[in-house]
């Protein structure tokens, strides 16, 4: 037997009757995680240091919880860095919800924050037409219209919002034009081109039908009230795929494209060639449910591959309580590997690509037992000291009431910082989430970008009820680094192509793309961590078309803007 047949034959064994481990609201919350590896520590200096209020980006985010709590409170919270007016600098959006009884007039509103260019923010908000009053999840970036602005898509509890940027920072809503104002229940969403035909489609994740009259009253043990389970409501929702006509306008091509032949309790997303091909796949986060990875068959039509390719369940067949999710070369293979960040007394699950099939390697590099101990949503593996290996952050925050308390917030608790190792695992970054005074919140989306162009990744973490956290990269005596700007044909982010380059002994793959992590959208140059390495040598992109281009060398230490047709095309 193969290795493949192995990981397959793990996974088939459970078919007929597959464990479906505790979902994003069981009671199971309060249990003591299991045993396993030891969890070891890096002491040290701090990595981030929060600056929100002298950045003058000051948000805080309202989940509307009252006496009923009503299922979507629990789960809200949404960012997004993007360039909006074309200055090479990040600017800041941040997803609002409100009482979701209200009218919408009577809600609060979504917040625009402009970056001055050093690093600090000023609201826009007003007359910006980007205050959508909706009860909001999450959001995604990408110009759709193929005009050089980035254009916003907002989820909600109630319609969707497409926000058209005129590029000077105000936005019109062309959702209904458009005809992708889908009105369930979404929550994470991606821009991707799947049929490389140039301009931006959107695959929107939905997580469950719901309605208010139909909300469940749900206690703790101790008969507090509490959230509810997404199985008490046993209503997975299908996920939608829209195709760009070109035109302003979107066609739903869901069920043509085989997308609602599964579906499942959706919350992250994220969008890359996952086996190979060159062709766009979509790898879709399910809450006690399969994960699902549709591949894409180059004909507009897709299948989930993700019970044979080793990446619908954990080691042991049980489908965990995924969250957010994150993809990137972490062994420099040059393929995709993935992490699936789960619920309190569940590990991350780390799937190795084994280009043609994914191993669950969560153990083996570190993560079996340290992450248990939170609930963790907003995700990302990427290289924040510059030494060439990718660590991950994670936002956490519980979704149950627990016993015990890291604050008066009965769901909060402290994120997560874990350094990549020279062996290729990750080892638990001190002081915890490696700010020096310990930040306590219920966190949800975390946005990742270099917001003042220094080299160094930031984050941007959404709290529930509580005031966002900006985190500025601090890490001393980083790495040197190259930043990355990869433009289409167009002047838009080519979001979907692949980068390559070389590095001393290493070859590093990377992918341009805004959507991952959970609710968030994200920096779109590739950021890469060259270590003592003064430089990068090969650089080439491939684009989604299927055109390679050679660029060359680059000195380390700057920002490089690679344009469509300005490379050696590599066959001419």
């Amino acid at each position: 037997m193969t290795s493949r047949d192995c990981v397959f034959g793990r996974h088939a064994l459970r078919l007929g009757g597959i464990l479906i481990a505790c979902g994003l609201f069981l009671g199971c919350e309060g249990s003591a995680p299991p045993a396993g590896e030891p969890t070891q520590t890096l002491d040290g200096d701090p990595w981030f240091e929060e600056r929100s209020q002298p950045a003058g980006l000051e948000f805080t985010q309202r989940s509307g919880q009252g006496d009923r709590y009503l299922f979507p409170e629990v789960t809200c919270g949404g960012a997004a860095l993007f360039d909006m007016d074309g200055d090479g600098d990040l600017d800041a959006y941040l997803v609002q919800s409100g009482r979701f009884t209200d009218d919408p007039e009577d809600r609060p509103p979504n917040q625009l924050f402009r970056n001055r260019g050093d690093g600090t923010f000023e609201e826009v908000t007003d007359g910006s037409g980007a205050d959508d009053r909706g009860y909001g999840m999450g959001v995604a970036t990408g110009d759709y219209d193929n005009d050089g602005d980035v254009d916003l898509y907002i989820t909600n509890v109630g319609p969707n919002v497409l926000l058209r940027n005129d590029g000077s920072g105000r936005f019109t809503d062309v959702t209904s034009l458009a005809g992708v104002g889908h009105t369930g229940w979404s929550t994470s969403a991606a821009f991707l081109d799947y049929d490389a035909d140039g301009d931006l489609d959107l695959f929107v994740v939905n997580y469950i039908y719901w309605s208010i009259n139909a909300e469940r009253d749900c206690f703790t043990p101790a008969g507090m009230r509490d959230y509810c389970d997404p199985k008490v409501y046993e209503a997975p929702a299908e996920d939608i795929l829209y195709r760009n006509n070109g035109d302003g306008t979107f066609t739903d091509v869901s069920a043509a494209a085989g997308i609602t032949a599964a579906y499942g309790n959706g919350l992250g997303v994220v969008a890359g060639d996952f086996n190979g091909d060159h062709l766009v796949d979509v790898f879709v986060a399910n809450d006690g449910m399969l994960n699902q990875l549709w591949l894409n068959e180059g004909n507009g039509h897709f299948h989930d591959g993700a019970m044979l390719s080793g990446c619908a369940l954990d080691q042991d067949g049980i489908a965990k309580a995924g969250m957010g999710v994150t993809a990137n070369d972490v062994d420099d293979d040059s393929d995709l590997d993935l992490l699936v960040v789960n619920l309190y007394n569940e590990s991350d699950s780390f799937y190795r690509n084994e280009g043609e099939y994914f191993v669950d390697d969560t153990a083996t590099v570190g993560l079996g037992t340290v992450t248990r101990i939170f609930t963790r949503f907003g995700t990302a593996l990427l290289d924040f000291d510059n030494d060439g290996r990718l660590d991950l952050y994670e936002a956490n925050g519980r979704v149950r009431r627990q016993s015990i308390l890291h604050s008066d917030d009965p769901f909060a608790e402290p994120n997560m910082l874990l350094h990549g190792t020279a062996r290729g695992g990750f080892e638990e970054v001190r002081p915890r989430g490696g700010t020096a005074s310990l930040l306590v919140a219920t966190s949800r989306a975390a946005a990742f970008g270099d917001i003042d162009n220094d080299g160094g990744i930031d984050i941007l973490v959404v709290n529930r009820d509580g005031p966002a956290h900006l985190l500025h990269n601090v890490v001393k005596n980083r790495g040197h680094w190259l930043l990355f700007r990869v433009l289409d044909e167009h002047g838009k982010d080519a979001l979907g192509a692949r980068l390559t380059l070389r590095a001393g002994g290493r070859v590093v793959t990377r992918e341009v793309r805004s959507a991952y992590s959970y609710l968030a959208a994200n920096d779109p140059r590739i950021h890469v961590g060259l270590g003592d390495h003064t430089g990068a040598e090969d650089v080439a992109v491939r684009w989604v078309n299927g055109t390679v281009e050679r660029f060359g060398r680059y000195d380390a230490d700057q920002v490089v803007t690679l344009r469509y047709g300005s490379g050696m095309r590599v066959g001419e």
